[in-house]
């Protein structure tokens, strides 16, 4: 099975998420992308986040009925901080033995990396799916070949398009009573207006 894991805080989940799942699905040949909303991001420790129970609703809503996309609770219920590593171990434990997972992230995500907890045992239990657009590609992991030896095999590259929408500034959005038609998928929006989420007062 190739399974492709797209984790995040999802505050909320956007159409830019959809798109680079997708964009993952087709260009590797993924038999599902499987969305994993964090618990307790630790790389976010302070900042203020939703209720768990909040994304996770929002992350389900935005999945829908799609035949292609999942959600797991894995990170949801787990108690304390969510580390990738110990994630995708706890997936190669449910998963056929054969499975190979693709785990989807930004440039950004990947220049962090090495400040991740175990990173070597993140590229030893998944592959790396990078959203990149230039030429960055080749001398960032000539970079993190030093920090984290034998990343480059792990890595493939993504062409995918270029959406400029993040969750903080749907959340600046919605604070400012601005539109967010299209930048979210409409049941999430519906969400977001009923539960007065990013609404300050």
């Amino acid at each position: 099975m190739r399974l492709g894991i797209l984790g995040g805080t999802f505050d909320p989940p956007h159409v830019g998420h959809l798109i680079l799942a997708e964009e993952a699905r087709q260009a590797l040949e993924l038999e599902q992308v499987l969305f994993v909303p964090a618990g307790a991001p630790w790389r976010k420790a302070g900042r203020e986040l939703s209720p768990r129970e909040d994304r996770l609703a929002m992350v389900q809503l935005a999945v829908g009925d799609s035949l292609h996309f999942a959600v797991s609770i894995l990170e949801i219920e787990r108690e304390g901080p969510s580390y990738t590593a110990e994630t995708l171990a706890a997936l190669h434990q449910q998963l056929p033995a054969d499975s190979e997972i693709f785990f989807i992230v930004g440039q950004d995500s990947l220049a962090d990396l090495p400040n991740w907890r175990q990173p070597q045992r993140i590229i030893s239990l998944a592959r790396l799916a990078v959203a990149v657009r230039t030429d960055w590609a080749s001398a960032q992991a000539d970079a993190l070949e030093k920090e984290v030896p034998g990343i480059s095999q792990r890595l493939v590259w993504l062409d995918t398009p270029r959406i400029d929408i993040s969750s903080t500034a749907v959340r600046d959005r919605v604070r400012q009573g601005l539109s967010i038609r299209d930048w979210v998928p409409p049941a999430v929006e519906e969400y977001i207006r009923q539960n007065k989420l990013y609404v300050e007062g």
